[in-house]
């Protein structure tokens, strides 16, 4: 009767702060009154399409309810399951909703924290957006918010901390929430119950928020990727039930605490921070003032460059012969060739196996139009002189690429990929100002996202049949699966941002992958290569885990490419921040359970099948289905996609499709498939 009484006059002072909301019957008519029309906003959402007065409640998904005494709805009984007077019970409370990556596009309500025995909220890994409501910090009972992977902006509400008293875990990582961190207002402001506090990968800025540090129970701590500034307190490493710990990526500077180089904590806590952040566990040493004079200073330092020269006179004529054998050796052992050109006046071309033909001379004064623009470059169709056909430009915006030291060996590596189905890279060129071109062979602009969904000004579009489709498939996953395996002991190449308009088609519909590696291979600063990162994130191509660029991995190829499939056999758009409703694997699970999973191919695909599953079409499904798991674990590798996809070849197709002599379009330099 305690717990009873406890809990009914708690929704009478909740009442209080939302009398209209909470006036009418109950959590019920509040969840369908004000929470389903905010959070599924202007395209009808499958996942709320189940919350109706139509539908028994405990078929209501993602929900689960309790009754005023605090026992949880038994809904594991067919009665229940089918019992539509629950909906009218006003006693019901809300006690959790659990709806990650369910393709909701809308707003967080105020509402939400009107819910008197609302315990736990997941609404990760949708496309939410707008402001926390700072209603939210009057939610009686939650104790668990996770809200990350979403699209929510402007300022924390100070009252997100009026929450302390119960609050156990906060997550907000992956948004885009502006603004200093605020501190708490209340009195409880050491929020003993919080195990975990995730805000990073958003857009704070300001100093570090030193009162975190007087959170006693806090375990594990991620600020990382913002724009956080000002030294690191002494307190953050007194802290002594901290787990889990990220600063990188940030703007602090100075000398970190010394009792963090005896810490569990290692040096990629503190990545990212730049120079000015120092000591251990980071490899930048902190300098501390000397006791010399000025001029003893001088002194040291004149001495050391005259030493420094003395050895460079001796050692130079030596390093750059054995420079010059170490790369010929190089080039014999791969199989390739990479030389350079010029040296200082107008900047350096290196060029790699393809293109020899190419000089220095040839790349600069080459006549160009503007094909695209990027986050990170602009790209150029570029005709050289005399007749020597066209090649494309990618010119680096400015701050985009690491420095020269840096990125030389991201494009050597990019620039030794050989294989059908990739865009060679046949040169790069550095110039004395700091300018940096990619060099590669010219291919029509007709992309994969181009032909799909009719855009790039295409008058006339081929049919894209079943066969067309499969074989465009399969030669991008060969792209990734021979990028993935690796060569001769190197780790494997990661591409990075798969995504059809990475995709160009042939007028043979053979698919051929560009912008390989330009994230994966630590080309663009992080700045630069989160950018990428976030317009993935926004059309529906990132993995759940891919929080960060340094967490690229092969399995993050695989996830984009099973998006990518499954946008191939539905015809259909990824998700986006603009219409989150087209989440294509939420679709696909929507119409599996609806019994309805031949509705999901586009048309123009299963005209002409008799047989879905002789056909391929079914496996591919379950293909690209299996490549979108959201555990990375779970997923093929890209070598097992390229298997399966080469078993399940469309039966009827002709077997010319696939052969050599079609593989090739006369552009670019044919190589063995792989």
């Amino acid at each position: 009767m305690h717990t009873a009484t406890a809990r009914a006059v708690l929704l009478l002072l909740v009442a209080g702060i939302f009398p209209l909301a909470v006036a009418s019957s109950g959590d019920v008519a509040l969840l369908l009154d004000k929470l389903k029309p905010a959070l599924q906003g202007a395209v009808p959402n499958a996942q709320l399409a189940t919350w109706n007065a139509s539908t028994p409640l405990c078929l209501w998904r993602g929900l689960r309810w309790s009754t005023l005494s605090g026992e949880p709805l038994r809904c594991d009984t067919a009665a229940a399951r089918a019992n539509l007077s629950l909906s009218r019970d006003a006693a019901l409370l809300l006690a959790s909703i659990r709806l990650p990556a369910a393709a909701l596009a809308g707003r967080l309500p105020p509402e939400l924290g009107a819910f008197p025995a609302l315990e736990s909220v997941y609404l990760a890994a949708n496309a939410l957006s707008g402001p926390v409501p700072l209603e939210l910090g009057n939610a009686p009972a939650l104790s668990t918010l996770d809200l990350a992977g979403n699209a929510l902006s402007g300022a924390l509400p100070p009252s997100i901390w009026n929450l302390c008293d119960r609050l156990a875990e906060l997550r907000l990582h992956g948004n885009a929430l502006s603004g200093a961190i605020p501190a708490p207002a209340g009195p409880n402001d050491t929020c003993d119950r919080l195990r975990l506090l995730d805000l990073g990968a958003n857009r704070f800025s300001g100093g570090f928020p030193a009162f975190l540090t007087a959170f006693r129970g806090l375990q594990r701590l991620d600020l990382g990727g913002n724009r956080l500034s000002g030294p690191v307190p002494d307190s953050l490493a007194a802290m002594r039930g901290l787990q889990m710990l990220n600063l990188s990526y940030n703007n602090f500077s100075g000398p970190l605490p010394p009792a963090f180089s005896a810490s569990a904590f290692t040096e990629e806590s503190f990545l990212g921070n730049g120079p000015a952040l120092c000591g251990q566990p980071l490899r930048q040493p902190c300098v501390s003032p000397s006791g010399l004079s000025s001029g003893g200073v001088a002194g040291v330092v004149i001495g050391l460059m005259a030493g420094i020269v003395v050895a460079a006179s001796v050692c130079i004529g030596w390093a750059q012969g054995r420079w010059r054998r170490n790369r010929v050796r190089r080039a014999a052992e791969e199989g390739g060739e990479e030389t350079e050109e010029g040296d200082g006046g107008e900047g350096k071309l290196v060029v790699f196996q393809g293109g020899e033909h190419l000089t220095l001379e040839e790349v600069l004064n080459a006549t160009g139009q503007v094909v695209e623009k990027a986050s990170y470059c602009t790209v150029y169709k570029a005709k050289l002189a005399d007749g020597g056909g066209s090649i494309e430009l990618r010119l680096l915006r400015e701050g985009s690429c690491r420095d020269a030291a840096s990125c030389g060996p991201a494009v050597r590596r990019i620039g030794r990929a050989r294989h059908e189905n990739l865009v060679p890279l046949r040169a790069f060129y550095q110039g004395r100002r700091g300018e940096k071109l990619l060099v590669y062979d010219y291919f029509p602009h007709r992309t994969l996202h181009d032909l799909l969904h009719a855009g790039g000004g295409l008058e006339s579009r081929p049919a894209l049949t079943w066969p067309r489709r499969h074989k465009i498939a399969l030669g991008a996953a060969r792209a990734l699966a021979y990028l993935h395996e690796g060569r001769h002991g190197e780790a494997p190449v990661v591409h990075g941002n798969v995504r059809s308009s990475n995709v160009l088609v042939d007028e043979y519909f053979v698919a051929r992958v560009t912008e390989y590696a330009v994230v994966g291979s630590r080309l663009l600063v992080p700045a630069a290569a989160e950018a990428v990162l976030a317009a993935a994130k926004a059309d529906g191509y990132r993995a759940p885990e891919l929080q960060s660029v340094k967490r690229c991995a092969p399995r993050t190829d695989v996830y984009a490419f099973g998006i990518l499939l499954l946008e191939v056999l539905m015809g259909r758009k990824p998700s986006c921040a603009a219409n989150a409703g087209d989440d294509l694997p939420s679709l696909v699970k929507a119409a599996v359970l609806e019994e309805a999973t031949m509705e999901v191919f586009d048309a123009e695909v299963a005209k002409g099948v008799r047989s879905p599953a002789e056909e391929g079409l079914v496996q591919a499904l379950k293909l690209a289905m299996g490549c979108c798991a959201p555990v990375a674990a779970a997923r093929p590798s890209m070598a097992e996609v390229v298997r399966q996809l080469e078993e399940n070849r469309p039966k009827n197709s002709r077997s010319a499709l696939y052969s050599p002599a079609e593989t090739r379009s006369g552009a670019g330099t044919p190589t063995t498939a792989a």
